[in-house]
C-alpha cells in the first residue's frame, strides 16, 4: 500500500502575525505601545440637526488614549481616531466637539464608550451627568478632572487613524477630586 506524503498544514495568513517590511510585528508593536501609560478621554460632540424644523442631533461619544497637548500659542491638542470609525466621520463634517479628562471613579464611562458594536450613543448617554458645552454644544462629563472645547484645525491622515488637531475654546476644571484614570498594559487603572 502506497502512502500519500503528509501535507506540511500552512497556516491561515489570520493566524501569522502582521509583519511589516521594517520588521515589526503588529504584535511587538502593539505589545511595546501597551507599556506606555495614556491618560484616558472622552471625546464629544454632537451631529447637525436633520433639518431646521426636525429633531435636533444625537451626541456621540468615543473613549480615546491617544490625546495630547500639541501647542501653548495658540491652545492645540490632538486626538487619534481609528479611520472610518464614527467619530472620524462626525468630525470630517462637524468642527466643533469637546473633550472630558475622566476620573479615575469614571473607569466605567470609559469603558461603555471604548465597547465594539455598542448600543445607541443616546443610550450611552442616558444616566450619565453631563453639561452640554456652550462653545461647541457637545456633552462635557460631571466629575471630570477637566474639560475643553476644541474647533478642528487640521487633519491629518495616518496609516489606519486620523489625526485631528483641535484649537482649544475653552478649558475648565469642573473637579479637583481623585486621580486620573490611565491607560495601561491594555487595562484601564488608578494612578499609584
Amino acid at each position: 500500500m502506497l502512502k500519500t506524503p503528509a501535507v506540511p498544514r500552512v497556516p491561515h495568513p489570520s493566524e501569522q502575525p502582521a509583519v511589516h517590511p521594517d520588521g515589526v510585528s503588529n504584535d511587538d508593536f502593539r505589545a511595546a505601545m501597551s507599556r506606555l501609560a495614556a491618560g484616558v478621554v472622552l471625546v464629544t460632540a454632537r451631529e447637525a440637526a436633520l433639518a431646521d424644523d426636525g429633531p435636533a442631533g444625537e451626541d456621540v461619544g468615543m473613549t480615546a488614549t491617544a490625546f495630547v497637548s500639541v501647542s501653548l500659542d495658540p491652545p492645540l491638542v490632538m486626538v487619534s481616531l481609528r479611520e472610518g470609525s464614527r467619530m472620524d466621520d462626525l468630525l470630517a463634517e462637524q468642527p466643533l466637539w469637546g473633550v472630558s479628562v475622566l476620573a479615575e471613579s469614571q473607569r466605567h464611562i470609559a469603558g461603555r464608550f471604548a465597547m465594539k458594536g455598542r448600543i445607541s450613543d443616546r443610550l450611552l448617554f442616558a444616566d450619565i451627568p453631563y453639561a452640554r458645552g456652550e462653545v461647541s454644544g457637545s456633552p462635557l462629563v460631571g466629575g471630570a478632572l477637566a474639560t475643553l472645547e476644541c474647533r478642528t484645525e487640521q487633519i491629518v491622515r495616518a496609516g489606519d487613524h486620523t489625526l485631528v488637531i483641535g484649537r482649544v475654546l475653552s478649558a475648565s476644571l469642573p473637579s479637583a477630586e481623585g486621580g486620573p484614570l490611565m491607560y495601561f498594559r491594555g487595562r484601564y487603572r488608578q494612578l499609584g
